[in-house]
Parts: structure tokens; sequence; C-alpha cells
């Protein structure tokens, strides 16, 4: 039996093990944090490939990993709802983004007041404080185990196949100088009832509703790599999220967020090298194009 270590316990590192698992593997997950401890705990996690140019294997990740999402839906996986989102386009565009042809109700049709069109169509969103213990779940069901270790060196791992999930931390690990943190800041609301998803796709103001509280959001800084609290940056970003859904005004804030997206110059990283399976640079993609990576990780395991 084909024995692997993955490295990184984030929604990347826990699909490869997953799909390792199904063709076979006995796999072992070390991370350094517990799964609702990582940046994908934070995400406001709705597929869509913010900021991720549509090269051939991206898009089969995004198209596959909507599918999939789609599959779990159709069988109640616990922290999955599908919405209904628009997306407000301030530039018109004549053609529909790369990967529109992956998602289901897309449809392009006149904007209002600032927004020339809007686009709309039907995004799975995942409630990572569910989801990520149910993938988590799956692991260890499928007989794979879950260890906390912080590894120094991708050397520690001594083991047929060793897939590099760590994110951020690839920096290091790999030697990467292409990964860099991209902060993130959002804020927690609750639902007063919202059940459509609206970006302002020019910005980086989101407001993405889930089964209690919408996530509004948000921040987009390249580089910047701290996590300190910015009470005029939370105020400013209910702000502009209340401008575009007013519903929300007056909604209770329950908590704030900040996190730095694994980000890489150059797009997301998928190569082997030896033993070793680069899986990391997704970005603010992470769970858009999780279960299309994590295929084509086993796939990639002999």
């Amino acid at each position: 039996m084909t024995d692997v270590i993955v490295v990184g316990g984030g929604v990347i590192g826990l699909t490869a093990a997953i799909r390792l698992l199904e063709r076979g593997a006995a796999v072992t997950v070390w991370t350094a944090d517990d799964p609702l401890d990582t940046v994908s705990a934070v995400a406001a996690a709705a597929w869509y490939p913010t900021r991720t140019d549509g090269n051939p294997q991206v898009a089969r990740w995004a198209a596959a990993t909507y599918r999939e999402f789609r599959e779990q839906l159709a069988d109640s996986v616990p922290g999955l709802l599908l919405r209904p989102t628009r997306n407000l386009l301030r530039t018109p565009i004549t053609e529909l983004p790369w990967w529109a042809g992956e998602a289901d109700g897309v449809q392009l049709r006149e904007g209002f007041g600032p927004y020339a069109q809007e686009l709309l169509f039907l995004a799975p969103l995942a409630e990572m404080d569910t989801y990520l213990p149910w993938l988590a779940g799956r692991v260890e069901e499928a007989g794979g185990r879950i260890e906390r270790r912080r590894v120094n060196a991708l050397a520690e791992a001594e083991a047929d196949w060793v897939v590099n999930a760590t994110g951020l931390a690839a920096r290091e690990l790999a030697g990467d100088p292409a990964v860099h943190p991209v902060r993130g800041h959002i804020v927690l609301v609750e639902n007063p009832g919202v059940t459509v998803a609206v970006r302002d796709q020019n910005g980086s103001t989101y407001v993405h509703p889930r089964s209690r509280d919408v996530v509004l959001g948000g921040t987009f800084e390249i580089g910047r790599g701290d996590l300190d609290p910015d009470p005029a940056e939370a105020a400013a970003i209910v702000e502009r999220c209340t401008n575009l859904v007013p519903e929300l005004r007056g909604a209770k804030i329950l908590a704030e967020r900040i996190g730095l997206r694994p980000a890489r110059h150059g797009g997301p990283r998928m190569e082997i090298n030896g033993n070793i399976i680069h899986a990391y640079g997704h970005g603010g993609a992470g769970m858009t194009l999780s279960w299309g990576c994590a295929d084509e990780i086993a796939a990639a395991v002999r």
C-alpha cells in the first residue's frame, strides 16, 4: 500500500487526503494547527475564482470542484449552501469570464446606478466551521490519521509520497519566494433573512449570507502579513456592504476575522519534485479549486 504524508490541514490538504484514501493509499495528515485554526476557517468560502487567471489547469480544478460541490449539496453534506450570486460590473463586458461556463444559472443583465451590468450565477458556499470538521471526519472514517505536528523541513516526512499543502509556510519549506500573504479582513453580522450573495466586481466589497450570519468583506492587501485589528477598517467594510445591501443596515455585529491568504506570484503551484507533490499558492480561491486540485494530486500518486 502506498504511504502518503500530507503536510497541511487546511482545505487543500484535507481534500487531497480524502482523494488519496479513496484510491487506496495509507494517508497521514500532519497539521501544525487544528483545521479550525487554519486560514481556511476564516474564508468566506464561496465558489468563485477570485483574482485567479484562467489557465487550463485552474479551469479544470474550478470545474471539477463546482461539480463536486453540487453532488455534495445533493447529498446534504453539512455546512454547504447554494446561493444565488450577483456580480456587479462597473465596466460592461461583451464576453463572459472564463469561469462562467463552469457555473449554473449564469445570466448577464443590465445593471443599475454605477453598475453597467450584473452577472448572475449560482455559487456553492461552505460554512467552514462545519465543513472543515466534516472533511476531517471523512479522512478519519476512511482510515486516515490526522496528527498535530509542525515541521521545519519537508525532509522530516518519510513516506513514499509527500504532499506539500502548507500554504504560506511553503515560502520557507519549499524555498519559494513567490509565495506571499494577502491580508483579508471580514466582519460577521447576524443574518436578517438575506439569501442572495452580492459582490462589487471592481473592489473587495462582498456580501455572503450563510445560515445564521452574513460575511461582510473585505480587504485584499497584497504583502501585508499582520493580523492586527483595525476598527476603522472594520467600520468601512460594514458601511460599504450595507450600502450594497441595505437590508443589512443595523444588523448586529457578531465578530471580526482577519486571515492571510496564501497567494503566489504566477498562480498556484502543482508540481512533482522527486517524491514531493507541491500543491500551494491558491490565494483566496482554495475552496474554489480544492477538489479539482485533489483529483490531480491523487492521480499523480502511483
